[in-house]
């Protein structure tokens, strides 16, 4: 069943062409910093705020987080956990992820079987969401014992993504990984985007806006940024990137 957070996306991205999420990781920013930073995205036009990431463990902190962004801020709170700890209350919703290509089927059925009633509890909306870890030697790639998608094999994470549209997955994430020296390649975005046939998502590595207008042109429908942000990139910057893709497609 879509719900009202999935139904938004849709339609942003029917005004915007193409999203921006920005990431935060509740174990990086405090909650002050972590408040002014989706107050600044929003009204430079971020369409959703991720919270959690590969190796964010403490629940405790990252309830807090959740709860404190919510309370400034209008654009919906997705939960992007990388276990079962990123289950929280008070956000919208989740990226209720299989980590298709792990070599570990734990991140592919079992963490999502214990997480499952947490979810309903929370009153969380899924999203359900085929992750993608591409490339090696990063956070996503050694915590999800990821068997890492080749960069320059395009036709591997497409046959992934159109298994993932026949079990009924509905977003699709191309993950480069947090901190990624490279980012996913326009050409598996673009072999993606010809066998998927639902909400392309794709992050990691994205740092200014060459980039970002490459990845929407090839296709993706929403890019997630938080390294940049977390290393100091500046909210001009970041402006810049999203009226860019707002436009590119």
């Amino acid at each position: 069943m879509v719900g009202k957070v999935e139904l938004f996306l849709k339609s942003e991205l029917e005004k915007k062409n193409a999203l921006l999420f920005v990431l935060i990781d509740s174990e990086v920013s405090n909650l002050e910093a972590s408040s002014k930073l989706a107050q600044d995205v929003e009204k430079i036009g971020a369409s959703a705020i991720l919270v959690g990431g590969s190796s964010a463990t403490d629940q405790i902190e990252m309830s807090q987080v959740v709860k404190g962004i919510k309370q400034g801020i209008k654009i919906p709170i997705i939960l992007f956990p990388g276990n079962v700890t990123g289950v929280v209350p008070d956000a919208d919703a989740i990226l209720f992820s299989s980590l298709m290509n792990s070599e570990n089927p734990y991140f592919i059925t079992q963490a999502q079987a214990l997480a499952a009633p947490s979810v309903a509890k929370f009153g969380l909306e899924p999203l359900p969401t085929a992750y993608l870890v591409v490339g090696d030697g990063t956070s996503a790639w050694f915590v999800g014992s990821a068997r890492g998608i080749p960069f320059e094999k395009p036709k591997i994470a497409a046959a992934y993504s159109l298994a993932a549209q026949f079990l009924g997955m509905r977003f699709v994430y191309l993950e480069a990984g947090s901190g990624a020296k490279t980012h996913v390649t326009p050409e598996m975005v673009k072999t993606v985007r010809r066998a998927f046939n639902g909400f392309l998502i794709v992050g990691g590595g994205i740092k200014d806006v060459e980039t970002a207008e490459s990845l929407v042109k090839a296709g993706a429908d929403a890019l997630v940024i938080g390294t940049f942000l977390e290393q100091g990139g500046s909210i001009t910057k970041l402006e810049e990137i999203t009226k860019a893709i707002q436009r590119s497609k």
